[in-house]
């Protein structure tokens, strides 16, 4: 997800900008497809903000998500890839919350709080810069959210709570019966995709591998950006951060103007 105009924003529910939503697209043809780093058939759940960005995400990303299927009127026109029949079984609600069937995949759509965006508290839609300005005056010290959280907001060991509760559920619901399992002897999806925002997804990443968040977990995700969590060894108890399936929107968009480029000079 994408600032708007450098403001941060958590609790206002502001659309994908078009850039954003151009930067989606292009992360779905790249990475999303039966040989690729997301492979729909994969997937055993799907866990979505509330934020209507993080929903326009998902719909984008060409998993066949469409209205009647995921648990919302979809939030704008879908792209062909993602335009199919609807998916077996409908509907359903999981923990009292609604949720769906993506076509193409099995894997429930959940919205949940848990990975919604920092509270920013007094600081929602303000820009860095001018917080930095009021904080000088104020007398404080410059402004680093993973120690200081948000004024009227969330604090760092708040942020932690919520996200610990959801990487228990995770594990205990998908991980659990298949991590360090044979090779093939899991029949069973069990890889769990997590769409939401800029920090509290790098937040979600630190608190996966146990990094206290208040030390900044030194993390960075680009707006369309997506990252890989998994296990070292096979060992539920060894979770670790992929490195080599992390990738950055604006490799994919030099990729895909580059190919628009050899069309119009063929």
């Amino acid at each position: 997800m994408e600032r708007q105009n450098g403001r941060h924003t958590g609790s206002s529910d502001i659309p994908l900008t078009a850039n954003g939503e151009k930067r989606i697209l292009a992360t779905g043809r790249a990475l999303v497809g039966k040989d690729r780093l997301i492979i729909p058939g994969n997937l055993a759940h799907i866990y979505v903000s509330p934020r209507k960005r993080a929903q326009r995400t998902l719909e984008l990303l060409g998993l066949g998500c469409q209205p009647g299927v995921i648990p919302w009127q979809a939030h704008g026109e879908l792209p062909e890839t993602n335009q199919g029949g609807r998916a077996d079984g409908g509907g359903g609600r999981s923990d009292g919350v609604e949720a769906g069937h993506a076509k193409g995949t099995n894997a429930l759509v959940e919205v949940t709080e848990a990975i919604r965006e920092w509270d920013y508290g007094d600081y929602e839609g303000v820009t860095s810069k001018d917080i930095q300005t009021q904080r000088e005056k104020d007398g404080l010290p410059p402004w680093d959210i993973w120690r200081d959280g948000c004024p009227g907001g969330e604090t760092p060991a708040q942020i932690t709570q919520r996200l610990d509760e959801l990487i228990a559920d995770i594990r205990t619901r998908f991980h659990a019966h298949a991590i360090g399992k044979p090779k093939g002897s899991v029949k069973e999806p069990y890889d769990v995709l997590v769409v939401a925002h800029g920090h509290i997804l790098r937040a979600f990443a630190g608190r996966w591998v146990g990094k206290n968040i208040a030390d900044n977990p030194s993390l960075i995700l680009d707006a369309g950006g997506v990252g890989t969590l998994s296990y070292e060894h096979h060992s539920l108890k060894e979770p670790a951060i992929l490195l080599g399936g992390a990738f950055m929107s604006d490799v994919v968009e030099n990729v895909e103007d580059e190919k628009e480029q050899e069309k119009k000079g063929s």
